[in-house]
């Protein structure tokens, strides 16, 4: 599969770091190292005091780290009651960010299970999306989410499990002053406001900070591979549907051709088919692809 030429065209193309702002991902990770800054931002949204802020990471503020998912800059932090957040941007506009939600909530939860072992110890947690465009088409700058009984709409299922989705080209809605500058900062508006100016603020410190531009070079490489590599995993589920809907119903020889498939690969994809019966065409590509690099 000679597939060279459509996948330069495909790969994203990574955005200079002079021309980065508060709404790309290495930026807002790396404006929001700051705790102080990023309580005041969960302070805003939540309308609560938060007396002390802890990364996940202690020994790192920002986790840069690519797996089969892509590129993410690891934003979590927990504060002294035990409330964990996850606080993300949001660029493009995308069907399964509900999905994507439900995921960051799952993975929160896994990862409090696996330091307490036992359910009844999950902390309340919160996942933010904070996205460049209007998810609902309803004009609100937030939309607040707690599992609610659809038959009583007084009733809530109490899991501790709040999504919180901020809209920074909101117009309805009562929400604090300085979240409303600091979301019209984010549309590209001019910063208003103190905390919308403290942003801007420390963007350009940012930018002109030896340590980040660095940091952002190493994110860029990585972001690139997770492109390709995701390229390629959805090449070898192709090719794993194809040999699987073309097993016994031809030779094999005649498949290989018309895949452009070396017989090697082709066994090793056919044993896999064959060995792992509740493994997907996703699944199969993933390891053949991820697994060499293990």
């Amino acid at each position: 599969m000679n597939n060279k030429k459509n996948k330069k065209k495909q790969v994203r193309k990574i955005k200079p770091f002079e021309e980065l702002t508060i709404t790309d991902d290495f930026m807002f990770g790396a404006v929001m190292s700051d705790p102080k800054r990023c309580k005041k931002l969960l302070e805003y949204i939540l309308g609560i005091k938060i007396a002390k802020l802890d990364y996940k990471e202690k020994q790192k503020t920002i986790d840069v780290s690519y797996d089969s998912k892509g590129v993410r800059l690891d934003l979590t932090v927990i504060d002294e009651k035990g409330q964990v957040f996850d606080i993300e941007i949001q660029n493009g506009r995308n069907e399964n960010l509900p999905l994507r939600i439900r995921y960051y909530h799952d993975m929160l939860d896994i990862d409090m299970l696996e330091k307490s072992m036992d359910y009844n110890k999950l902390n309340r947690c919160f996942v933010i999306f904070i996205c460049t465009f209007d998810m609902f088409g309803k004009d609100r700058y937030m939309y607040t989410f707690k599992r609610q009984c659809q038959e009583d709409n007084s009733v809530f299922l109490g899991d501790e499990a709040v999504s919180i989705v901020l809209n920074t080209n909101g117009k309805i809605g009562e929400i604090n002053s300085e979240l409303r500058d600091a979301l019209h900062y984010m549309a590209g508006q001019a910063p208003m406001g103190k905390f919308a100016k403290d942003l801007d603020d420390a963007v350009h410190k940012v930018k002109s900070d030896e340590k980040w531009r660095n940091g952002y070079m190493t994110y860029a490489v990585k972001l690139k591979e997770s492109q390709l590599k995701g390229e390629k995993i959805g090449d070898f589920k192709r090719m794993v549907s194809a040999i699987r809907k073309g097993k016994g119903k031809g030779s094999d020889d005649f498949i290989m051709n018309l895949l452009d498939v070396s017989k090697d690969l082709f066994n090793t994809i056919s044993e896999m088919i064959d060995d792992y019966p509740d493994w997907t065409d996703e699944d199969i590509a993933y390891e053949l692809v991820v697994g060499d690099d293990d």
